[in-house]
């Protein structure tokens, strides 16, 4: 074979590689949540969890982070979507262990850390209950773009919240990936996480 047609067969070849290497970097993965790749928001918190030790975002690099906004006294939402979570958990087995599930009280007036000690890890021990003050909830609430109010009861301790229904996922590197949707099933919640995880 001569050097030109050689020649011309290695670029012909480079070319091969370099569109086969493009289109395996172009297949984005196949997700059943919505894809937020690259949103904005969501970029990081300073909050309390149960236990007393102050949580950042970032303390969790490393794992595959799942956030929901909700109350310990919500009657439906919020313990719906934690058994969804703590059953995709379990589904996942050992991977679960690389997954960090966060629920962020709306309502730290009733969620005390007491409150959210009993409440939240009945789902899974693995799970943290963050809080902060007002001006945190409201900062934190803002940067997620979750929407809350009060909705006055018949007595001023047996008020509800409207709040925002879904979770934010967030990949190992701390990039927000995912917003599962109110009553997304659980093995919608396992199959994507073991995306974010492989």
């Amino acid at each position: 074979m001569s050097r030109s047609v050689w020649g011309r067969a290695c670029r012909v070849l480079g070319l091969l590689l370099m569109v086969m290497l493009c289109a395996c970097h172009a297949s984005k993965p196949e997700f059943q949540n919505l894809d937020i790749t690259g949103a904005d928001f969501g970029r990081d918190f300073t909050l309390t969890d149960q236990n007393g030790t102050v949580r950042r975002l970032t303390d969790f690099r490393g794992k595959a982070v799942v956030v929901f906004f909700g109350y310990t006294q919500c009657p439906d939402v919020c313990p719906t979507t934690l058994s969804d979570l703590a059953r995709a958990m379990h589904d996942l087995g050992p991977l679960g262990d690389r997954v960090q599930v966060l629920f962020i009280t709306i309502d730290p007036e009733r969620d005390t850390p007491q409150v959210l000690a009993s409440y939240v890890p009945h789902f899974d021990k693995r799970f943290l209950g963050l809080y902060g003050d007002a001006a945190a909830t409201a900062a934190t609430a803002k940067e997620f773009k979750v929407f809350y109010q009060k909705v006055d009861g018949p007595t001023p301790t047996s008020y509800t919240m409207d709040h925002s229904a879904g979770s934010f996922v967030f990949d190992p590197e701390g990039h927000l990936r995912l917003f599962v949707r109110n009553e997304a099933p659980a093995e919608s919640i396992e199959h994507d996480l073991k995306i974010l995880l492989s």
